[in-house]
């Protein structure tokens, strides 16, 4: 048996070292997602308070996405769940919402607050750095929401994104405008590209790109959709 798996293994060796894995273009961004001492509770104040925009728009930028009742719908960078939860009452008891996240801390709390909630439709996805770890083909929405600047190897990122999507699906992102001289300098200093690179990045990876409607209450964030081309 050893023998004859030696060839995989050769194979597969050879192919690791064709295909070395990139360099981070954002080293660190999330250590403090993955410290295990991170208070879950801290960020729930962070994240979903008044003044936020993000948060105070959710309501507009939840029906920009427009999540259909059955859909399977992929928060990704779910964080606390403020989005996870929206889409959860708006997919029903037939679809199903991924809250995908690096930080497993992030992942116990939303699926405290949804088992409190009585919701049996969200299904907690611990990701790594390069992987969303999406069902092949098995999601109508990718929604990422101030996330996106996170991505530390945005071309494998992508392309899980890409085979989570079944064809025809939609992936909506939702992060801040950088813009050099206006952004503020927590913008200029944390995110690492604007809006123009950022569809770039997304467009080399195969999407199409559908349209950046305007949504009320967003100035300092955009709203991009694209979608899988249908095979």
């Amino acid at each position: 048996m050893r023998l004859a798996l030696l060839p995989l293994l050769l194979a597969a060796a050879a192919f690791a070292e064709d295909d070395p894995k990139p360099e981070s273009v954002n080293p660190g961004i999330n250590e403090k997602y993955l410290d295990p001492d991170l208070n879950p509770e801290e960020w729930v104040e962070r994240f979903e308070r008044e003044s936020r925009e993000v948060f105070d728009a959710r309501k507009a930028v939840a029906a920009a996405v427009d999540v259909k009742s059955g859909d399977r719908v992929a928060d990704v960078g779910a964080g606390t769940g403020l989005y996870t939860e929206i889409f959860s009452d708006a997919v029903g008891e037939r679809g199903t919402v991924y809250a995908v996240d690096i930080a497993p801390k992030f992942l116990q709390l939303i699926e405290s607050r949804t088992r409190t909630a009585g919701r049996t439709n969200v299904t907690p996805v611990l990701c790594s750095e390069d992987d969303a770890r999406l069902p092949a083909g098995g999601v109508d929405v990718v929604y990422t929401c101030d996330a996106y600047h996170h991505f530390e190897y945005p071309g494998r990122t992508l392309a899980s994104i890409y085979e989570g999507l079944k064809p025809g699906g939609r992936f909506v992102i939702v992060d801040f405008e950088r813009v050099e001289g206006e952004s503020s300098d927590w913008i200029l200093g944390h995110v690492r590209a604007g809006k123009e690179v950022v569809r770039r990045e997304i467009e080399q990876a195969g999407f199409r790109f559908v349209g950046e409607p305007e949504v009320e209450g967003l100035s300092e964030n955009y709203l991009m959709v694209f979608e899988r081309p249908q095979d």
